[in-house]
């Protein structure tokens, strides 16, 4: 039973990171071809991420109530439906909004997957098969930039949307037939609504204001949210998020926190790479994706070793160096000009790549590790809403760098000494917030007496 468990999540989270990343090597086609702005062209790339920072840690606490399983399944179809949707997308805004839909989707895979894995496999054997599923997650991130960008160059950008449709109906096949046992060990408990929908409102207000220049109100409007949020989930018997978990749990609150700051920093490197590669270095799509791939086949050559090595050491000291290399990456990325050579970029792809396998599969293990059974759908929506809104908070920094430096300009348009500029800012942003997080990392404290 075991090993369909981790069949079946492992083909969503090859999915899901798949799907990130192809896109990304397609969006400066898409902008052409939709005649979209830069802002638009970044809100196509971000969308997805809002929706699934919204609805995360809602699934996560509906799956511990309702069924893991279920929600696995509703989510893998929800995701394949908005897939197919978004290939007949006809202008930026019908595809910016079908992007949200798959990341409602995405949210229910993201907030059931590791929880599924945890709950199925004993704490002994839970670094290597989480090390497992974070090498499916690097492996569809390898895959994404190169098979992206050749479909992209030979059949279009819609062809990696319905390239993605096939390949999530065939994961909703495999995970009916395979996943057997369901989960549920907070069933009885009751669902907090309105918990849910200030958390909602948290995100979506927060993400607006820190998108646009002048987003104060809606700063505040997050603000305020999240007050309410605060005061409502400390009266609730059920709470969507127990908030002890981040009061008297600092492996777990430290832990998350690591994550948050390791996806702000990184998440945003190969969408500024692909850019940088076709609208400054004037390479094609396919060459882009060879390119781009360096970083993510080095992680899922390493992230098995990685969760395996925090199965016997603790888990903060290999995540802790594991960021610090992607802190030393990034300081490197802010100096690239528009003749770096490209095995340079090669070699810096390769440092963020090992950085970030050593991070992420040690950390998951540390977050896992630190909460009980009945708390795991929580603990994977919780570190999956770090990822994301991680994610999310990484592209607001490029979009306010660029609206800054390059304003809203078409995308044809852009000067390219401009773009080199941008994106230099932007990675010493990224270098800074990669250092903090080796101190949050390192602190944590240890999960093994």
């Amino acid at each position: 039973m075991r090993r369909s468990v981790l069949m079946a999540v492992t083909i969503t989270s090859f999915m899901t990171p798949f799907t990130l990343s192809s896109v990304n090597v397609a969006l400066p086609l898409i902008a052409f071809e939709l005649k979209a702005s830069t802002t638009e062209m970044n809100w196509i790339a971000t969308s997805f991420l809002i929706s699934s920072a919204i609805f995360l840690i809602p699934f996560g606490r509906l799956a511990d109530i309702r069924g893991r399983k279920s929600l696995f399944i509703t989510g893998t179809a929800v995701f394949s439906l908005a897939s197919l949707l978004a290939a007949f997308s006809s202008t930026p805004g019908m595809l910016i909004a079908f992007r949200f839909l798959q990341g409602i989707g995405g949210a229910m895979i993201f907030s059931t997957g590791i929880a599924m894995l945890t709950s199925a496999f004993p704490q002994e054997e839970r670094g290597k098969v989480l090390g497992i599923n974070t090498a499916a997650v690097y492996t569809g991130l390898s895959a994404g930039p190169f098979v992206g960008g050749m479909l992209t160059s030979s059949f279009g950008w819609k062809s990696v949307f319905l390239v993605t449709f096939i390949a999530g109906v065939f994961a909703l096949a495999v995970s009916v037939r395979k996943i057997k046992t369901e989960w549920a060990e907070a069933e009885g408990e009751g669902f907090d609504y309105g918990g849910s929908l200030l958390y909602g409102m948290t995100i979506l207000f927060f993400t607006l204001g820190a998108s646009e220049r002048h987003g104060q109100y809606m700063l505040l409007l997050s603000l305020l949210s999240f007050l309410a949020f605060f005061v409502w989930e400390r009266r609730q018997v059920y709470p969507v998020v127990d908030l002890k978990l981040f009061t008297s749990n600092l492996p777990f609150a430290l832990s998350n926190l690591s994550a948050l700051l390791n996806y702000s920093a990184t998440f945003a490197l190969t969408y500024l790479l692909s850019v940088y590669l076709q609208l400054v270095r004037n390479l094609d799509p396919g060459r882009t994706g060879a390119i781009l791939v360096a970083q993510p086949i080095v992680m899922a050559l390493l992230s098995p070793l990685a969760g395996w090595l925090s199965d016997r050491i603790e888990p903060r000291y290999v995540a802790s160096l594991g960021m610090l290399l992607n802190a030393l990456g990034l300081f490197m990325f802010s100096g690239i000009t528009a003749n770096t050579a490209v095995t340079t970029l090669v070699l810096y792809l390769a440092i963020m790549g090992t950085g970030f396998a050593l991070f992420s599969s040690p950390n998951t293990n540390a977050v896992m590790s630190s909460v009980e059974r009945r708390f795991y759908g929580v603990a994977s929506a919780t570190l999956s809403t770090m990822r994301v809104v991680g994610q999310t908070m990484s592209m607001v920094i490029v979009m306010l760098v660029f609206s800054s430096t390059i304003g809203t300009a078409m995308v044809s348009s852009i000067d390219p000494l401009d773009l080199v500029r941008a994106m230099g800012t932007a990675f010493t942003i990224f270098a800074g917030l990669c250092t903090l997080g080796i101190f949050t990392s390192l602190f944590r404290g240890n999960i093994r007496q």
